[in-house]
């Protein structure tokens, strides 16, 4: 059986990206490996508390050998406009996580608002990724 470990967020700056997953998120720290031997390159991992078997890897943007100058800016340019990816993460009361998460001081760009199916709301972390945080309703079968 295949299933999903990790998946990878661009990040500009990979202590504020840990600061913002753990103290405004909430997240746990999954992995914080240094290897020398590969540059000092760091793999670093977050997740959500109560989901042990998924992470979300906060990934520095690499240098030479292994992305180019041209192409680095172009992902931190997409990541500026929150065009880099979206992570998905739902909740049972998104109103309730809305206010939790602003009151330990994240950003929404969407506040919360009925959708066809659920209350959805959005936000960004510091580098731009952007997140969709959704109550979703029970769709009738059809």
């Amino acid at each position: 059986m295949i299933r999903i470990a990790n998946a990878q967020l661009w990040v500009h700056d990979q202590e504020e990206a840990l600061a913002f997953y753990t103290e405004k998120l909430g997240m746990v720290v999954r992995a914080d490996v240094t290897l020398p031997e590969m540059g000092d390159f760091r793999w670093l991992s977050v997740g959500p508390a109560g989901q042990p078997d998924v992470a979300i890897v906060l990934m520095a943007i690499p240098g030479a050998p292994i992305m180019d100058p041209e192409t680095a800016e172009q992902v931190r340019d997409l990541m500026g406009k929150g065009f880099a990816g979206t992570v998905f993460l739902t909740t049972e009361d998104c109103q309730a996580s809305y206010e939790e998460l602003k009151a330990r001081g994240v950003e929404f760009v969407d506040e919360p608002e009925e959708r066809p199916y659920g209350i959805d709301s959005g936000f960004r972390d510091p580098s731009g990724n952007h997140f969709r945080l959704t109550q979703v309703r029970e769709l009738a079968a059809t």
